[in-house]
């Protein structure tokens, strides 16, 4: 893995390396790990919003399937 510099304010980097000092971690970890965190709320809250969008047809086919799917059912 090759590395690269960014440019970053003296404040940005002094508490980029207080926080990853702090949780163990690299300065380099602790912003792939706020990264993460940063694109999984992206993806929760795209899927929320999917979710509200949702229309009647779709919550009468999960329903349908809901049903289909139950656990106690001798389908198997």
């Amino acid at each position: 893995m090759g590395t690269t510099t960014i440019k970053v304010s003296v404040e940005l980097r002094d508490r980029i390396n207080r926080d990853a000092e702090a949780h163990g971690v690299t300065a380099a970890g602790l912003i792939e790990k706020l990264l993460d965190g940063y694109e999984r709320r992206q993806r929760m809250e795209a899927f929320g919003n999917a979710l509200r969008a949702a229309d009647a047809d779709y919550w009468d086919e999960f329903r349908d399937w809901d049903t289909t799917l139950s656990p106690g059912d001798d389908a198997a």
